[in-house]
């Protein structure tokens, strides 16, 4: 797809959290510092809205735009602000963008949100039917995170958004999202996940149930077992459809899902350390956020030069894996 990305921007809310002061909170023989995220952001007074709009305004500002420009708005979550409606209008509205301007919906594919919404916009970019899209996905992971059972697991996430504007790429540029691939393997749907806020359960006639599941859980032995068995096949498979070798590729920007997990996607995947841009030890895991707001700040680090060929790569609850080829 002759799609390019014209800005990128990122949003955090004002309060973190260090490890050490998560584990002088904690009970005795629980200890998150050995997690490896050493910090995470957490809204206090910040809205899911609010970290969207300001990521949004970030990528307009870098892409030369105003609100009035884009016709698209998607948000890729993988928790919305509410259940209904889509959280898209409402980040059109906090845009200031009239109505009747633009369209604004959301996509979930939980950690993987943002490729989607990505390959949607791109699409349709491609198609004509489209002149400039706003991609943003903006996490508070810590409204749902498991302290009491599973403090090791909640170590890992922290909040924030990013955003992508995206535009036809001009002829005589390199840019391109050359492939977006993405597979999912519901034999271990159960992996993780949050069971309440859907219709699985009745609030009224099974409340104890519906707080019972209203937190995150994850088992990561069978999510590691899966990854190992199927990841490196995926990634080979995205390299194909771009039509690039593993050497062609410059850059990596990796869903953050831990410190662990990048660890493992290195060693399955055979990308030198130095490629792979790594940001978990500082944010944690940001879920759909997490990857625009890793490849914007490899924008500032200037590792995404005119021509440079970047994988964007993942892993979501479902479980699936995602990737896309771009070219910038």
């Amino acid at each position: 797809m002759k799609v390019a990305v014209l800005g990128t921007g990122r949003a955090l809310p004002a309060h973190s959290r260090d490890s050490f002061q998560i584990d002088l909170d904690l009970k005795t023989g629980n200890r998150v510092s050995s997690s490896r995220v050493n910090r995470r952001f957490i809204c206090r007074e910040e809205t899911q809205i609010d970290l969207a709009r300001t990521a949004s305004l970030a990528a307009l500002e870098s892409a030369k735009q105003k609100p009035s420009d884009l016709d698209l708005i998607i948000s890729g979550a993988s928790v919305p602000y509410q259940p209904i409606p889509a959280t898209a209008p409402l980040i059109m509205r906090s845009l200031g963008i009239p109505d009747g301007v633009a369209a604004a919906f959301d996509v979930n594919s939980t950690c993987l949100s943002f490729i989607s919404a990505l390959e949607i916009a791109g699409l349709m970019i491609n198609n004509g039917t489209v002149r400039r899209a706003l991609v943003v996905s903006s996490e508070i992971a810590s409204r749902a995170l498991p302290w009491e059972k599973q403090p090791e697991v909640a170590a890992l996430f922290g909040d924030g958004a990013g955003a992508f504007v995206l535009g036809p790429a001009h002829t005589a540029s390199p840019s391109a999202i050359k492939a977006v691939r993405l597979r999912s393997y519901p034999s271990v749907f159960e992996a993780c996940g949050i069971g309440s806020g859907g219709t699985k359960y009745d609030f009224d006639t099974e409340h104890d149930a519906f707080v019972a599941n209203c937190k995150f859980t994850m088992d990561g032995k069978v999510l590691f077992r899966l990854t190992a068995q199927k990841f490196n096949l995926f990634v080979n498979d995205l390299l194909e459809q771009a039509g690039w070798k593993q050497s062609d590729v410059d850059l990596v920007v990796p869903h953050q899902a831990s410190p662990a997990a990048l660890d493992h996607l290195i060693r399955l995947t055979g990308f030198d350390r130095t490629q792979v841009v790594s940001i978990v030890e500082d944010y944690g895991n940001q879920i759909a956020a997490s990857i625009p707001f890793t490849f914007d700040i490899a924008g500032e680090r200037n590792l995404l030069t005119l021509g440079r060929k970047v994988l964007l790569l993942g892993t979501s609850a479902g479980v699936s894996f995602g990737g896309a080829a771009l070219v910038i």
